[in-house]
């Protein structure tokens, strides 16, 4: 059962020249907006206006009581278009991040230019695994699920090279507040994008991490299937948060299709 939610004003950084074209860039579940600090950088000197937020739940958002679904999120993202005067913008998102912005490219494609979806799916069952996620977290708080999580966000050598970056996102998975957590994990527990990835017209980018466990390649290759004109980029290595491990890679292709014309 779905409890829908007005749209909420998520906490977002906005970066960039007022007039610019807009990029919007959606986290992971237990994420902040803080994951995307590899991509900022390149994005701007690419003349893009690089919009970051936090989820509902998470970070500096509000905590509204859950469970949430992808359509409340994504009224989120598009309230936040509407806060920040963006017409339309293009979306990048990593996990979660993609579930959203698929959704709003499906039914509100007046809102989007470009999509990028990293690491992602558009089907992330059984639900169970998510309903009892949800549990565990309200139950035990979201520490009990952090190390796991973040065990696979990261390769076993990236962990091994750069424990300290693990750590700290080890720590913002612990701090997301339990009711945003699990509200977010119902919200995929209950989700089902594929009836609507073939009505998506905006230019989608699908990468996915050679190394991920949490949405493997076929997962990409799925949701590339969907789309009409999809391009598909399987990373050379790079666990969940490839957008992290594999900056390098993935910030050229990122700035190629972002600011295709």
């Amino acid at each position: 059962m779905t409890t829908e939610i007005d749209p909420v004003d998520v906490h977002a950084v906005v970066d960039g020249p007022a007039g610019a074209p807009v990029v919007v860039l959606a986290g992971s579940l237990g994420s902040t907006l803080e994951m995307w600090r590899p991509q900022v950088g390149p994005l701007l000197a690419a003349g893009l206006r690089v919009v970051r937020y936090d989820h509902r739940g998470h970070g500096g958002s509000p905590v509204p009581p859950g469970p949430y679904s992808i359509a409340g999120l994504g009224g989120d993202l598009l309230r936040l278009l509407d806060r920040i005067g963006a017409e339309r913008a293009s979306v990048a998102g990593v996990s979660l991040g993609g579930m959203v912005g698929m959704w709003a490219a499906a039914l509100h494609p007046e809102r989007i230019n470009r999509l990028a979806l990293l690491c992602t799916s558009a089907l992330l069952g059984p639900p169970e695994g998510w309903t009892d996620r949800a549990a565990t977290v309200r139950a035990e708080g979201t520490g009990a699920v952090a190390g796991p999580v973040v065990g696979r966000w990261f390769t076993p050598a990236y962990a091994e090279r750069e424990p300290e970056a693990v750590a700290r996102m080890r720590d913002t998975v612990a701090a997301t507040p339990p009711e945003g957590y699990a509200g977010c994990c119902e919200a995929i527990a209950d989700m089902d994008l594929r009836p609507e990835l073939p009505g998506i017209g905006a230019p989608t980018l699908v990468l996915a991490g050679g190394d991920d466990p949490a949405t493997p390649a076929e997962h990409a290759r799925a949701i590339a299937g969907l789309i009409p004109g999809a391009r598909l980029h399987v990373l050379d290595g790079g666990a969940h948060l490839a957008s992290w491990e594999c900056a390098d890679q993935v910030n050229p292709l990122l700035v190629e299709h972002l600011t295709r014309r």
